[in-house]
């Protein structure tokens, strides 16, 4: 495993916050947008991705957990803008994440993951959301948003169709927010949502990047 810290990310919608990127090892293999539909798979951010994979950019964990506990106090963040967790394929890595959770002490790092929510991976999540470091739980579809939701461990976020609506509601009724970002004048820095364990709403993000018309279609499911 190998990640990548970005002081100040170039990503217009990320804004000018710290964020990272972590090698493809540890994607797990039942996120459904793996082998198709994953916005970091296309443009300038797979090629970034490609060079973090290879060890041309980035540290190891020790290192990456000493730089974002130099963070300022207070320091919004995001955490894998490509990888997920600390962990090979499904599998969570709890210790290292544990450190991730302790040099975020402080700050308002943020991330999401496709990791299955086996009871060792929920316990890890559950435990990091308490400590301050928000771990969101990525759905593929409206459906599995509620499946996501009703563990009631961590906010859940989900990928929506092209032409989804603002605000729209999963199958058992939970209020989808989509992310302001896609709509409007604003940016994660300003916006700060995805940041918030205590949240009601789940984020919704409409498919995006080169491959979006095949997130769409899994979405859409």
């Amino acid at each position: 495993m190998n990640t990548h810290l970005a002081l100040k990310s170039r990503n217009a919608k990320v804004g000018p916050i710290p964020v990272s990127t972590t090698s493809a090892d540890t994607c797990p293999d039942n996120c459904g947008l793996k082998t198709k539909g994953c916005y970091a798979k296309g443009g300038p951010l797979a090629m970034h991705w490609a060079k973090v994979d290879k060890g041309e950019r980035g540290t190891d964990w020790q290192t990456f957990c000493g730089a974002i506990a130099d963070l300022p106090s207070g320091q919004l963040w995001r955490h894998n803008q490509a990888g997920d967790l600390p962990g090979t394929g499904n599998r969570i890595n709890t210790a290292e994440l544990s450190a991730l959770v302790i040099a975020n002490h402080g700050k308002r790092g943020f991330t999401y993951t496709h990791k299955p929510m086996t009871k060792t991976n929920a316990g890890a999540v559950k435990n990091a959301n308490k400590a301050g470091f928000t771990v969101n739980l990525s759905a593929d579809t409206v459906a599995q948003a509620d499946t996501l939701a009703a563990l009631d461990i961590a906010p859940v976020v989900v990928v929506l169709p092209i032409d989804a609506k603002r605000e729209t509601k999963t199958p058992q009724g939970r209020t989808i927010a989509t992310c302001p970002a896609t709509y409007m004048n604003t940016n994660c820095k300003d916006c700060g949502l995805c940041a918030r364990q205590d949240r009601k709403v789940i984020v919704g993000f409409p498919a995006h990047g080169v491959s979006k018309r095949t997130a769409s279609q899994i979405a859409g499911a």
